[in-house]
């Protein structure tokens, strides 16, 4: 009885406090619904769902101990619930095969690929001698080789001949999986085409948002020629096809690369100086002032002009999430609640999960709401601090600079883990550009957008170029100074879980028990600090080996399978470009060796690397990885080539307890709708 009686006490402590755990709680239920191996049945998701209604209604019977925990239990169950239904409502057909011939579709998305590619998204997809109910909804393909005979636009249905296949899985075992991130964008095939891609039909009705954002972007790119029109394009369309992949290095080894996605700050940004102006219009007009609540009109009138510019901007899940954020904290507004607070946050984030549970697991929704709950929690703990002493002018200097610390200190564990890099000047590089995006640029922007209508816009768009030409001048500055980024290795799947609730729990608990979670993020860092990486990796097409020794990874191949190599280096914390990497392997030719504990990988390229293999031979205890299938021939040692890569994905091999241990990436990932293990039970016709 003891023990309920302080879990009752600790519970009326919190009172008041406690909704903002929930949308934690609810994330914990959709964690938990994407880490299982097997999707679970139809019922298992509707039992979950109305067993967790069914306690949420029970908890306001019972009392302040047992109903805080009941609700929490809820919420779990619910967050499985919402998260399985989100995968059934986006189920659509994956290609199972590898494809090449005509495509037809309309244009419906239009950005760069990583390699500087333009990359056009299509609906309405008609492939050769493929049935409607075997081809995708949507394919996504890079354009290489001579283009230019068409200006794509938004509508326009163009034919062209290219490679298809379904999105890729993990490139190591554990990694990020993209056919989990491509189902939810109902995104079915991607590949490239090296032909021309010529118009078939017309854009004819329909995606007016999207040609008004295209027409907007290509208007204001005309305007601001270079980057300058192209960072200009993407801060007021979220249009970022024009943006240079060199520029886009800058912003993200500056930690500055969030000025230019449309996410809280943009829209925030945007939103204040509405309200402000309207505000501000209200109070010049006498009559208005006096008889109007002049602050609620401007709270409303701010949050059609974020709609709008959600509409504009493509609304894709960043700005979606921060409309959100700041349509709370405008409506809070509206009935007279503290605009800035944990219960704003906690209800932004409801929101944003229960519409896209799957936004959990990417990168902006964690450092958004990171900065966004840091920022609350410290400006709220500092609200109570007297500044009086201090000169007014110093006031929003501090102000800028606290910020900056707090929301760079929460997103930076977050950042390092996804991306594998540390922007040691990011701090500095954000304290003289972020300041002028709020005073010159979005400001200059909302003007320009006014003024659009009546081709005045000249005079703002010139002034917004200024502004971001010094930020790009001090990302391509600090960029290359010496040290500017860091590498990091990857962390395990403990740690960021461990750091999120240690934070969680010092930012949200209230009383002396927050400073608990100084524990499991001790715990978090430690474990990062003694991440060990797997000591062989192998792509899922055999393309490339990877082997860590002393000086690093070594790659098998000092060319090809980029992207692999690329992740694969990112995420040991290496700086190395391929062609270094490749270098750490000893030895040239189409079949290269090297051990790893006491096997020996030896990897086999080509048809002439098979050659070389049957001519040398294999013993026994040889792991070969060759880029063709063995046809009616046998060897002694273990073999992967094509066939059994396609079944196992990639892979990767450690020495555990003195004995070769391998895992696989389809192990890993699982029966799941995205892998093609339980597609059948969503009734999707795929080829087999």
């Amino acid at each position: 009885m003891r023990a309920l009686d302080r879990i009752e006490a600790a519970m009326l402590e919190q009172r008041g406090h406690l909704f903002a755990w929930a949308p934690v709680f609810l994330a914990l239920g959709i964690g938990g619904y994407f880490l299982l191996r097997v999707e679970p049945a139809i019922w298992m998701l509707w039992l979950c769902g109305g067993t967790g209604l069914g306690l949420l209604m029970l908890q306001r019977r019972l009392g302040a101990a047992s109903g805080p925990l009941v609700a929490a239990l809820a919420l779990v169950l619910l967050g499985l619930a919402v998260a399985g239904a989100r995968t059934h409502q986006v189920s659509a057909p994956v290609l199972s095969f590898r494809y090449y011939g005509p495509i037809e579709g309309r244009i419906v998305g239009i950005d760069r690929s990583a390699s500087d590619a333009v990359r056009l998204t299509l609906d309405t997809v008609v492939l050769r001698r493929t049935s409607p109910a075997r081809t995708p909804d949507r394919v996504r393909v890079s354009l290489h080789g001579e283009q230019g005979f068409i200006t794509p636009t938004p509508g326009m249905t163009v034919i062209l001949t290219g490679h298809l296949s379904p999105p890729q899985g993990a490139v190591e075992p554990g990694g990020f999986d993209f056919r989990r991130h491509s189902w939810f964008l109902r995104l079915g095939a991607v590949g490239y085409t090296r032909t021309p891609v010529l118009m078939l039909e017309p854009p004819a009705g329909g995606l007016h948002v999207f040609r008004a954002r295209m027409a907007l972007s290509a208007r204001v790119q005309a305007a601001l020629p270079g980057e300058t029109g192209a960072f200009a394009a993407a801060v007021m369309t979220g249009d970022r096809s024009g943006m240079g992949q060199g520029t886009l290095d800058d912003l993200r080894r500056t930690n500055l690369a969030h000025l230019l996605a449309i996410s809280g700050l943009h829209m925030g940004l945007l939103a204040g100086f509405v309200f402000a102006a309207l505000r501000l219009g209200f109070l010049l007009w006498p009559a208005a002032a006096l008889r109007l609540p002049v602050k609620k009109l401007a709270a409303a009138g701010a949050m059609l002009a974020a709609g709008g510019y959600l509409a504009l901007s493509g609304g894709n899940v960043a700005t979606e999430r921060a409309f959100v954020m700041v349509a709370v904290a405008l409506g809070a507004v509206i009935v007279d609640r503290r605009a800035l607070s944990l219960r704003a946050v906690a209800m932004a984030a409801l929101i944003v999960l229960l519409l896209r549970p799957e936004a959990l697991l990417g990168p902006g929704f964690q450092m958004s709401f990171a900065a966004t709950t840091a920022l609350v929690a410290v400006f709220g703990a500092l609200r109570n601090i007297d500044m009086d002493w201090m000169p007014r002018w110093v006031r929003p200097v501090l102000a800028v600079v606290i910020s900056s610390a707090v929301a760079g200190a929460a997103t930076a564990p977050v950042g390092m883990a996804h991306f594998n890099q540390a922007a040691h000047y990011g701090l500095m590089a954000n304290l003289v550009s972020v300041p002028l995006m709020g005073l010159l640029v979005m400001p200059a922007a909302v003007v320009a957008a006014c003024l659009l209508p009546l081709g005045l816009e000249g005079l703002a768009l010139w002034v917004m170029g200024l502004g971001l030409d010094w930020i790009l001048l001090v990302a391509g500055t600090v960029s290359g100074w010496d040290g500017a980024v860091g590498q990091v290795i990857s962390p395990g799947p403990r740690v960021l879980p461990l750091l999120a609730c240690g934070m969680l729990l010092m930012m949200l608990w209230h009383g002396r028990f927050r400073w608990a979670g100084l524990a499991p993020v001790a715990l978090g860092l430690v474990l990062w600090a003694g991440a060990e990486r797997p000591g062989v990796l192998v792509a899922e097409n055999g393309g490339l080996v990877g082997i860590l020794g002393p000086q690093g990874r070594a790659l098998s191949k000092p060319k090809g399978a980029g992207f692999v190599a690329g992740v694969w280096l990112e995420n040991d914390g290496d700086a190395a470009e391929q062609p270094q990497a490749a270098k750490r392997w000893p030895g040239t030719g189409v079949l290269r060796d090297l051990m790893f504990g006491d096997r020996l990988f030896r990897h086999a390229q080509g048809k002439r690397g098979l050659a070389a293999l049957l001519k040398a031979g294999c013993a026994p205890n040889d792991i070969v990885v060759m880029t063709v299938d063995l046809e009616g021939q046998k060897l002694p040692c273990e073999v992967y080539g094509p066939k059994r890569l396609r079944r196992t994905g990639a892979l990767s091999f450690d020495v555990v307890n003195g004995r070769m241990e391998r895992r696989t990436a389809t192990e890993h990932a699982g029966q799941r709708p995205w892998t093609g293990g339980a597609r059948k039970s969503l009734n999707l016709a795929t080829a087999k």
